[in-house]
């Protein structure tokens, strides 16, 4: 019975670590927003870490992935169990405190594949707990799936030299599978649609603002009366009552304090380009746009640019690289979702997203 119970433990634990890890390195851009969000101030306070992000995600994601593999195949059993068992008591102190202290609503264990509550994250990192525990303690009845050694060493390598190959894939181009709600194929007014008689949710936006060295909350309705030199850190959403929360809900096209999705979604030829941030986009990518934009606009396009920069990052980014197109404003987040490139060039009909393009692949846009 014991050795059923490590087995079964042994494949539980090392199938689940490669899946999440997987989905997880499908999109690694997407799990270093996460780990950025836990190291950003309102939460663990460590700023300095922001910048490697990225390639922490890398680094984690694949070290999940490799051990699963070594754990299913009994490659250094006690390397493996140790690193296992870290890993998950490191993840679920994460989970613990994002769930009691409500500061971070989804953990980003498996990407935007599947969404955990708080509470859900920290209950799938406990089941673990206690499964890594039974392998830990029972660590003489995993035996190697193979007895030549030299086999087991390739089966290792191979996965590692796998998992960095698709991370450079990824990060270079578009995720292999898209699991956001702006895939391509997707209709941005239908996603945002609430159906009839759906309770409706009351959401408070909170602002973070830095005030004299302190950290403190303002509602949306407070900043009009924001104090003198207050500095903005982070934004948040209070859930005041839950509800029906469509796939897409917090995407706008504003710009002048209007918003004009309800047109501009009604165009049949739009293109629009997505950098959230003109201050950390690409150069290589930037430089694409103007040429990009004369194609388009040629064949009848109209073209638009979407981010989350202030007036004048806009009016610098315009005149450095000869855009003649205009930028409506929407929420990083939101941006950030729609696409990891930084720029990335979106196609729409009537607000039916029809491809998306990396700044890398230009050459394959379909106009």
């Amino acid at each position: 019975m014991k050795n059923f119970i490590t087995q079964f433990s042994r494949l539980f634990v090392g199938i689940l670590f490669i899946i999440s890890g997987l989905i997880k390195l499908n999109d690694p851009i997407g799990f270093s927003y996460k780990l950025a969000e836990y190291f950003s101030e309102p939460v663990f306070n460590l700023p300095f870490l922001e910048p490697i992000s990225l390639y922490l995600a890398v680094f984690l994601v694949i070290v999940e992935v490799v051990l699963g593999i070594m754990l299913l195949i009994g490659y250094k059993t006690k390397l493996t169990i140790w690193s296992l068992l870290l890993m998950i008591v490191f993840f679920t102190f994460l989970t613990f405190y994002s769930a009691y202290f409500n500061v971070v609503k989804d953990c980003g264990c498996f990407g935007d594949a599947l969404h955990l509550t708080p509470w859900e994250s920290f209950g799938k990192d406990v089941i673990l707990l206690v499964f890594i525990l039974i392998l830990f303690v029972n660590q003489r009845l995993i035996r190697p799936l193979f007895n030549n050694n030299n086999f087991q060493n390739a089966i290792v390598y191979l996965g590692l030299a796998v998992c960095i190959f698709i991370a450079y894939m990824v990060i270079n181009h578009l995720p292999y599978i898209d699991f956001r709600p702006y895939k391509v194929g997707t209709n941005i007014q239908k996603r945002m649609e609430i159906p009839a008689g759906a309770p409706t949710p009351v959401v408070e936006m909170i602002f973070i603002y830095k005030v004299n060295g302190t950290l403190k909350e303002f509602s949306e309705k407070d900043l009009m009366s924001l104090p003198e030199g207050a500095e903005f850190v982070d934004r948040k959403d209070k859930i005041i009552s839950q509800g029906y929360v469509p796939p897409i809900h917090d995407f706008t096209m504003t710009k002048d304090n209007s918003d004009y999705k309800d047109e501009l979604l009604l165009e049949p030829k739009l293109v629009m380009i997505v950098t959230y941030d003109l201050k950390s986009s690409k150069e290589e990518g930037m430089q694409k746009l103007s040429a990009i934009e004369k194609e388009a606009t040629s064949k009848g396009y109209k073209v638009i640019g979407m981010t989350n920069s202030s007036q004048d990052e806009i009016a610098k980014a315009q005149k450095k690289y000869n855009l003649k197109f205009d930028f409506y404003t929407c929420d990083a987040i939101a941006l950030k979702t729609i696409e990891r490139a930084n720029p990335s060039i979106v196609i729409l009909n009537k607000g039916t997203i029809k491809q998306k393009v990396h700044y890398n692949d230009t050459d394959k846009l379909k106009l």
